[in-house]
C-alpha cells in the first residue's frame, strides 16, 4: 500500500467554536495518539483528508507539525452534509503488525433459483502496518445452492493472516424462497368473496330499513 502524504499544523485552540473556525478554513481537527505518547492535536486540509479516507485503512504520512505514520481510527462526519468534523489517527511503525477490518467484495452472479447470502462485508486480519491489504474478492459466478466460503478458504494477500476463526462463515448460496400461488379457481373465489360480502351487507341494510 502506498502512503498518502498530508501536511499538518499544530492546534492550540479547542472547543466547539474553535472547531467551527477550523472547518470554515477547510481544515479538520485531528488527534494523533498511540505507542504510549501524549495525544497531539493537529489540523489537516479537509479536502486532502477526505480523499485519503476514501481508501479503506489508508496509511497516512503526516508531515509538517509532526513526521509520523498513522492509520485512521475514528472518523466523525456531519450527518447531513457528510463533511469531516473530526478524525482520530493512531501511530504505527514500520514492521509493526496491526489488526484491521479488510473489505470483502463479491464478483459474478449465482445460478437462477439461488441467492447469495453474504454474512461478512469485511473481515478482521493482521498485517504489517506499512503493507496493508486493500481487500479480498470472492468469485461466485455460476455457484449453486450449497456453495459456501469460510474465513479459512479466503485467498489472503501475502503477509496477511486471519484474526478470526477459520470456520467463520463469510458467505453462502441458498435456495431462493418460493411463493405458493393459489390455483385459478381459488383466486377467483378469493376475488369474489369481498364482493359477495358487500352484497350481503347491503341486503341486510335494506331489510332493516324496510322493517323500520
Amino acid at each position: 500500500m502506498s502512503e498518502v502524504k498530508i501536511a499538518s499544523e499544530l492546534r492550540d485552540q479547542f472547543g466547539k467554536g474553535a472547531a467551527r473556525k477550523i472547518r470554515r478554513a477547510d481544515r479538520v481537527p485531528v488527534v494523533l495518539y498511540g505507542h504510549g505518547t501524549e495525544p497531539r492535536h493537529l489540523t489537516m486540509p479537509g479536502h486532502d483528508l477526505l480523499l485519503a479516507l476514501r481508501t479503506p485503512n489508508v496509511l497516512i504520512r503526516i508531515e509538517g507539525a509532526v513526521d509520523e505514520l498513522a492509520l485512521p481510527k475514528g472518523v466523525q462526519r456531519d450527518p447531513i452534509k457528510g463533511f469531516l468534523e473530526h478524525v482520530d489517527l493512531i501511530l504505527v511503525r514500520r514492521g509493526e503488525k496491526v489488526t484491521i477490518e479488510m473489505p470483502v467484495t463479491v464478483s459474478g452472479e449465482v445460478v437462477n433459483g439461488a441467492i447469495l447470502d453474504q454474512q461478512l462485508v469485511q473481515i478482521s486480519v493482521e498485517a504489517e502496518a506499512t503493507n496493508l491489504p486493500s481487500g479480498v474478492e470472492i468469485d461466485v459466478d455460476g455457484k449453486d445452492v450449497g456453495f459456501a466460503v469460510h474465513a479459512g478458504d479466503l485467498d489472503l494477500p501475502k503477509g496477511t493472516t486471519l484474526a478470526v476463526e477459520p470456520d467463520t462463515l463469510v458467505l453462502h448460496v441458498i435456495a431462493a424462497p418460493t411463493v405458493d400461488l393459489p390455483e385459478e379457481g381459488e383466486a377467483e373465489a378469493a376475488a369474489e368473496a369481498p364482493a359477495a360480502e358487500a352484497g350481503d351487507e347491503a341486503a341486510e341494510g335494506e331489510q332493516a330499513a324496510a322493517a323500520e
